[in-house]
């Protein structure tokens, strides 16, 4: 369609049984006008990216909130879309983190790839942290901290360094548990 049919045609809203006939915005899919399709975009998108409660909890990680978007309602912490069921069948994937745990005046530096199940088995006063890495990192760490070693352990006396490195890794985050739980939730999305 050439820019002059485009000019001739007018925009198909009637208002009050009057037609708009402003001229139809060229290469629009729609016979409508600039303001037409402009008020058109604005209600549909009303929505989009809004964050509001989800109908239920997210089935892979349990948030309640999600965000709107045209395509659908996705979760707001790990975009899993609502509406899809994960498959049960399937185990969670495999996050491994170095965990930091308090015990009195001690602090263990571990790894696991299922730390709820590691730690369970742990006396502990206090999950301090979780980092994401395996056996490597938690080898850096207890290089990185050895001075405060406590000789053939994972245990370590509670010394400056070490707290200012779990403060780093607790730096925007609540809860520990809840950000191991967000990144096995992304790992599971990321699947698919």
């Amino acid at each position: 369609m050439s820019r002059s049919d485009a000019a001739e045609r007018t925009c198909s809203i009637r208002l009050d049984d009057r037609p708009c006939r402003a001229p139809v915005e060229p290469g629009a899919p729609l016979d409508l006008c600039t303001a037409h399709l402009l008020e058109a975009y604005d209600w549909v998108a009303r929505e989009v990216g809004v964050t509001d409660l989800l109908p239920g909890p997210c089935l892979v990680c349990g948030c309640p909130v999600g965000i709107a978007y045209p395509s659908g309602r996705v979760c707001a912490v790990c975009e899993w879309r609502v509406g899809d069921v994960p498959d049960h069948g399937v185990a969670d994937p495999r996050v491994d983190v170095v965990y930091y745990l308090r015990y009195r005046d001690q602090i263990k530096i571990g790894t696991s790839g299922n730390p709820r199940t590691r730690v369970a088995s742990l006396p502990h006063d206090e999950v301090l942290a979780f980092e994401l890495g395996d056996r490597l990192t938690e080898q850096r760490r207890h290089v990185q901290f050895a001075a405060h070693r406590f000789a053939g352990t994972e245990w370590f006396a509670v010394h400056d360094a070490l707290l200012e490195h779990i403060a780093e890794l607790r730096l925007g985050v609540a809860d520990p548990w809840a950000q191991y739980e967000r990144w096995v939730s992304r790992r599971l999305a990321a699947q698919g």
